[in-house]
């Protein structure tokens, strides 16, 4: 009798143990090309002492700043093989995950920041929430700006770029198609490669934005600036969402909680610094050149064009490209906007 009572509490012991949730302690290792120092890393590294103070000690963040760790592509394979658990990386280079995480990096789809106001709203969710599926927690997106053509010879005709060594990042899933619609002959490199580039004439001209120009130097090595925003990007801090299913749901919930205002804060801080970047080039001796209407109206046409193949090959969801157009057209007619979508994407 006292053997079969020893050996019900050794199965009950032994089936709470089983039923409890296998959580522990975690350093989540995240690489990004962010200088050291930048307001990106000032603003992370406190998101991370926040979070290591309100989950005392179960949940640390190690940072790896500068491009320490290598490129987009390196870092991502870092994350699978484990020896990261993250990333601070452009939205566009998850593309393989989330397809539409690409959505906003289309050729001249924004006009000014007005418009990219009247539409985030709306369709951030539904990238976030793809992000998720596709394996990667992330606290919101941190925008990066509207990305502009800088060169070392003035460019306001589209036709101009045939004969210039045009940088696209070596994970940009949409490159082919914009570089077919505008002439180009595209040269991929690595984020961490573009200065040694612009430096040895292997590219002449880049698009990006003000503030990202000046915290990796690349201003540096151009003369020229096109008054005309190609493209937007962001960036997302991408962790894999395995590692973070590793600790408690209270620390998730936590950890979400602090990103997710850090991310806010970032997302505000860049649109400053962006406005004021711009003016600081300007003010160094970069010549800003404004395309005529005739111009525009040739690159809309060819960005259009780039547009439609990338529908057409499925890189992005039409219907989402249609929901964001709604949201655009009635900004731009001075019309009410839409509800937020509360669907899932195509």
């Amino acid at each position: 009798m006292r053997i079969n009572t020893l050996l019900s509490l050794a199965l009950l012991i032994l089936m709470q143990f089983t039923a409890a949730p296998l959580t522990e302690a975690a350093v989540f290792k995240i690489a990004t090309v962010s200088p050291d120092g930048s307001s990106w890393m000032i603003k992370m590294r406190q998101g991370a002492r926040e979070i290591a103070d309100l989950t005392e000690g179960r949940v640390k963040f190690k940072f790896y700043p500068g491009g320490v760790m290598g490129g987009d592509k390196t870092v991502l394979r870092k994350i699978r093989l484990g020896q990261l658990q993250g990333g601070a990386l452009p939205g566009g280079s998850l593309a393989t995950y989330a397809r539409n995480s690409t959505l906003y990096n289309l050729p001249l789809l924004f006009r000014s920041y007005n418009e990219v106001d009247a539409v985030r709203p709306h369709m951030d969710a539904l990238i976030i929430k793809e992000l998720e599926q596709g394996g990667f927690v992330t606290f919101g997106l941190a925008e990066g700006g509207l990305a502009y053509l800088m060169s070392n010879s003035r460019i306001t005709d589209v036709r101009q770029l045939k004969n210039k060594k045009v940088w696209v990042p070596d994970t940009d899933a949409n490159s082919q198609n914009t570089a077919d619609s505008f002439n180009l002959n595209p040269i991929p490199l690595s984020i961490g490669d573009v200065l040694p580039g612009l430096q040895t004439g292997m590219i002449d001209t880049i698009a990006t934005s003000p503030i990202v120009a000046i915290a990796l130097q690349w201003h540096t090595q151009f003369s020229h600036m096109t008054d005309l925003p190609l493209t937007y990007f962001y960036a997302v801090l991408a962790i894999d969402k395995k590692a973070f299913q590793r600790i408690s749901q209270d620390d998730q919930a936590r950890v979400r909680q602090v990103m997710q205002r850090v991310f806010r804060d970032i997302d505000r801080q860049n649109r400053k610094d962006n406005l004021a970047a711009l003016n600081a080039l300007q003010k160094q001796g970069i010549q800003l050149s404004s395309p005529t209407d005739q111009e525009i109206s040739e690159w809309q046409r060819r960005a259009q064009q780039a547009i439609d193949g990338v529908l057409q090959d499925g890189r992005v969801s039409p219907l989402l490209y249609k929901q964001l157009n709604a949201h655009l057209s009635a900004f731009r007619n001075g019309r009410s906007q839409p509800q937020p979508e509360q669907d899932g994407v195509e």
